[in-house]
């Protein structure tokens, strides 16, 4: 239970995190591109949303699965169709889609609670910090977001 609990707690020195993202071949300004990715498709999912609120007095509406579904993927197009103008071309399916999705319908659009439902970009921000110490838990997170948007990117014709 001890190592857990150092896994999603302890800090590494910035030294140790400097080897881990060598060692995981994390090029910094690539990082910084996926968290903009990251950040980009939470705030157009958030400023777009017309579904559920726990805001006493405003108009809930519901949504169906379907419907979310198709709001996340609205969003995700978007995002995708945004970073192409600037020359940056993702593919628009796969697992790095599949991993977004899920983690949106888990944390945003299945979630009662608005506080939970605003943190996420909080937790984007935390995670993607380079002035803040990493956990190893961060690290393999960040990790996880990095591979799955670097395969996802395509090669120039």
């Amino acid at each position: 239970m001890e190592n857990f609990f150092n896994y999603i707690t302890k800090p590494l020195s910035p030294e140790d995190v400097d080897i881990w993202f060598r060692a995981n071949n994390i090029i910094l300004e690539k990082l910084e591109l996926f968290s903009d990715f990251s950040h980009s498709l939470n705030y157009l999912i958030v400023d777009t949303y017309l579904g559920e609120s726990s805001v006493p007095n405003e108009t809930k509406i519901t949504l169906s699965t379907e419907d979310k579904i198709k709001h996340f993927t609205w969003c995700w197009n978007k995002v995708i169709s945004n970073f192409e103008k600037e020359g940056i071309h993702f593919e628009n399916e796969g697992e790095h889609y599949e991993y977004f999705k899920t983690f949106f319908e888990d944390i945003f659009y299945n979630q009662p609670e608005d506080k939970i439902r605003n943190s996420i970009g909080n937790f984007f921000n935390d995670l993607f910090d380079r002035e803040k110490p990493f956990t190893k838990s961060d690290l393999d997170m960040i990790a996880t977001i990095y591979k799955i948007l670097d395969r996802s990117i395509k090669n120039p014709s």
